[in-house]
């Protein structure tokens, strides 16, 4: 009996808050700063900065306050974010918008980078895989048994390379 009431509280308090947080976020929604803010972090400045509309700090820029005065001009009408971004894409080349759209051939934009990294990950492993399974996969010093098998300019080159990094306490 004391667990559900305990849960229930707990269960209670959970709604509360999660019915604060979607208060809180349909506040921020229909704010036309906060929309004219998203919005802006969406599009490219085309003065050429290579930065987001709402990052542009271009000295003098010519194009952000047009682009800032469209964009004003588009959320007083009324439309739609998806109906502005589509507008910026026609008025000024897809390249304003920051983000290719996932459809068509612009989706090739948004699966490339990870079937790239994918195929990495399989050519990387298969490598590994390969290493190890080959016969030379594992190295091993080349050791010579027994000196007296080699002819006597190679055993003074062995004993020499032994003197000079100390192999063998340098003997």
């Amino acid at each position: 009996m004391r667990f559900a009431r305990r849960s229930s509280i707990w269960i209670r308090t959970a709604e509360v808050l999660l019915l604060v947080v979607a208060v809180c976020f349909s506040l921020g929604a229909t704010n036309a700063g906060a929309r004219a803010n998203n919005l802006s972090h969406r599009l490219m400045c085309t003065c050429g900065c290579a930065e987001l509309l709402g990052e542009c700090d271009n000295p003098g820029c010519p194009m952000r306050t047009e682009e800032m005065a469209d964009l004003t001009a588009q959320i007083a009408s009324g439309k739609t974010d998806q109906q502005i971004l589509n507008w910026f894409a026609v008025k000024y080349g897809a390249t304003v918008l920051a983000a290719p759209p996932a459809r068509g051939f612009d989706l090739t934009a948004w699966i490339a980078p990870f079937a790239v990294f994918a195929a990495a990950l399989l050519g990387t492993f298969l490598l590994i895989r390969h290493w190890k399974n080959s016969p030379g996969g594992t190295l091993q010093p080349n050791e010579v048994k027994n000196l007296a098998d080699l002819d006597p300019t190679e055993r003074a080159q062995i004993e020499k390379i032994r003197r000079d990094t100390g192999i063998d306490g340098g003997v």
